[in-house]
């Protein structure tokens, strides 16, 4: 049971969506954000006055005023909530479920807002996906030469314990992917076919350019 919710039907049919490309969440994972434009912090300040709940999307376009949505993203609810005292949220989303745009809908908010179809992603509200079949050893090796390609590390004593569920989305969240991979960690269907995706684009990208940064940076 993901934070109350025990069914899709328990769930919004009208959420406020955040599109930021190379930026996802998913089920039981953790995303801090930094608040700060007024539309978003409008849009913070409805959610916590209501069910809590955003809706990450990207974007299917190029960059403009209102860019065009990819049809699936996942909502989270904000578990964390600070202000900064220039007027910054600092916000932690704790993924709930994945979803598709019904419709987007037209409304007088600065922000936009979407009806959502969750039950295609019914599975994500039953808890953590107990998938055992993970080959840890050949996982890592895959990682191991894509983080060095970028001057990136990992807590490698996590990663060797960690659960399958915390290890796949933690990374699938927090690679620097490009936003069409990150889409397709998203839409995979199970842990299975995400932890398949994940692993492909480690083998396909190990080669990759390193990091400019002097000091490698730390994986979330």
């Amino acid at each position: 049971m993901a934070q109350g919710y025990v069914r899709s039907s328990d769930l919004p049919q009208v959420i406020p969506v955040f599109p930021l490309p190379g930026a996802i969440i998913l089920p039981r994972g953790q995303l801090p954000l930094n608040i700060f434009e007024p539309r978003y912090l409008n849009m913070i300040d409805d959610a916590m006055a209501g069910e809590r709940l955003i809706g990450m999307i990207q974007t299917a376009g190029p960059l403009s005023e209102r860019p065009p949505l990819v049809r699936v993203g996942c909502a989270g609810r904000i578990t964390s909530f600070a202000e900064t005292s220039d007027g910054r949220y600092l916000i932690t989303l704790t993924g709930i479920s994945r979803f598709r745009i019904a419709t987007e809908l037209q409304v007088t908010t600065p922000y936009r807002q979407v009806r959502a179809d969750f039950e295609p992603y019914a599975d994500d509200l039953e808890g953590p996906d107990a998938f055992e079949g993970l080959d840890r050893e050949r996982f890592l090796d895959a990682l191991a030469p894509y983080l060095a390609a970028r001057g990136l590390d990992i807590d490698w004593d996590t990663a060797k314990a960690a659960p399958a569920e915390a290890l796949i989305n933690s990374l699938s969240m927090g690679l620097p992917f490009e936003p069409a991979e990150k889409q397709a960690l998203v839409e995979a269907p199970d842990l299975r076919d995400r932890c398949e995706v994940l692993t492909a684009l480690l083998q396909i990208d190990g080669a990759g350019g390193a990091s400019d940064e002097d000091t490698p940076p730390r994986v979330q």
